[in-house]
C-alpha cells in the first residue's frame, strides 16, 4: 500500500504519510503492478509446465522414432536436431520457472528476467504472444519500475 501522493510505502491502517504528511483517506490503495504480479508469476510458471512437458515429449520423440537404432527411415540430421530443439525448450522451461518464482518472490531481478522472457516469448503463438504482451503491459507501464522496487525492497 503506499501513498497517493509521493508514492511511499504505507503501514496498514496508517493515518497519515511519514513522508510527505498527506492524510491518508478511507482504506489504502493497491498499486496496479501489485494487483497484477501474482497472476503473473503463476502464468509464467504454467508456461514453465507447458514448455516442460512439450519439451520432454519431443524428446522421448527424438530418442524412439527418430534414435539412431530406430527401424523408421529418416533422415540423419532428425535426431541431432530434434534433440538440440528438446533441450533449447527445457532450458526456456527452466528460466520460466525461475522468472514465475522471481515475480512471486517479489525479487530485485525477477522484473528484468521477466521483460528479457517476455520478447522471447512474444514468438511462441499464441500463448506467449499473449504472456509476452501482458508482461510487457504490467511491467513496462509508466511508474512500474518504481512501484515494482518498492515491492521488491518491502520483501
Amino acid at each position: 500500500m503506499y501513498c497517493n501522493f509521493c508514492g511511499n510505502a504505507l503501514v496498514p491502517n496508517q493515518t497519515a504519510c511519514g513522508k510527505c504528511g498527506n492524510v491518508v483517506l478511507g482504506r489504502s490503495t493497491v498499486s496496479r503492478v501489485e494487483q497484477h504480479l501474482r497472476l503473473l508469476g503463476i502464468l509464467w510458471m504454467a508456461y514453465a509446465v507447458i514448455h516442460f512437458v512439450m519439451g520432454c515429449i519431443l524428446l522421448i520423440v527424438s530418442h524412439t522414432i527418430f534414435g539412431p537404432r530406430s527401424n523408421v527411415d529418416h533422415p540423419a540430421f532428425l535426431h541431432p536436431l530434434l534433440t538440440g530443439i528438446a533441450f533449447f525448450i527445457l532450458t526456456k522451461a527452466a528460466v520460466s520457472l525461475v522468472t514465475g518464482f522471481g515475480l512471486l518472490e517479489r525479487q530485485s531481478w525477477g522484473r528484468p528476467l521477466a521483460l528479457v522472457m517476455a520478447f522471447i516469448a512474444l514468438f511462441n503463438v499464441p500463448f506467449g504472444t499473449v504472456l509476452g504482451i501482458y508482461t510487457l503491459w504490467v511491467l513496462m507501464s509508466p511508474r512500474a519500475d518504481i512501484e515494482y522496487d518498492q515491492l521488491a525492497a518491502s520483501a
